[in-house]
């Protein structure tokens, strides 16, 4: 019987050469890129407590960046809120004072109606024509009403320089000193802030409080 050659040494060349690839040994494995790095990693507990605060460290700058830019963010989110209001608050002041201008406008206006009745002729205050410029008169007065426009309480009143323009002092009216006697221009107001003041005189307070005293006899 010929001898069979060596199995253990014929490869696929031929006899006594080797195989192409040896296979891996149970059990074996080759290592990671990462465990080398791990494996030469000084694992010295004073080299893993360095470790430890480095990584602190970077992770307290991370924190303190993170917050700085939150600030900054909140910042200028305050900053747009606060001139989106700016902005608003403007255009609303502006948007009053034109209207506020407009209105006195109408005010004046409405003077000279008051100034066309308060003139009409006795014997033409019935006629069509004359009750027409009335009709007129009185829807003026509603739509400065609805636009909040109201009078300001004058004659009578005391003297109040914040809603009333005194523009002479009359003697002899017998009427407390700084009582409004008459009323050359009617004023008004918008609201709570006066659109035009009342044109006024006022008593000087001579007279005020006289009393006759009875004839002396002896």
């Amino acid at each position: 019987m010929p001898n069979e050659p060596d199995q253990s040494t014929t490869g696929p060349n031929g006899p006594g050469q080797p195989g192409a690839a040896a296979s891996p040994q149970p059990g074996r494995h080759r290592r990671t890129r990462a465990e080398e790095r791990i494996a030469e990693l000084d694992t010295s507990p004073t080299a893993l407590l360095a470790r430890i605060e480095s990584l602190t460290a970077e992770r307290d700058a991370a924190l303190a960046k993170a917050d700085e830019h939150l600030a900054l963010a909140q910042r200028a989110q305050a900053d747009y809120a606060n001139l989106k209001r700016r902005s608003a608050e403007e255009r609303d002041a502006m948007l009053g004072l034109a209207n506020e201008a407009l209105l006195a406008k109408v005010v004046a206006l409405a003077d000279d109606f008051d100034l066309a009745v308060d003139h009409v002729p006795a014997d033409a205050r019935e006629t069509p024509w004359v009750e027409g410029i009335a009709a007129i008169d009185r829807k003026l007065r509603q739509l400065l009403e609805s636009e909040g426009v109201t009078p300001i309480k004058a004659l009578g009143a005391p003297f109040d320089p914040a809603v009333h323009d005194a523009i002479s002092h009359v003697p002899g009216t017998g009427r407390p000193e700084g009582e409004v006697v008459a009323e050359i221009r009617r004023g008004y107001r918008i609201r709570d802030r006066v659109l035009r003041p009342s044109l006024v005189a006022v008593s000087d307070g001579s007279g005020a409080g006289r009393t006759e005293q009875p004839p002396s006899t002896h």
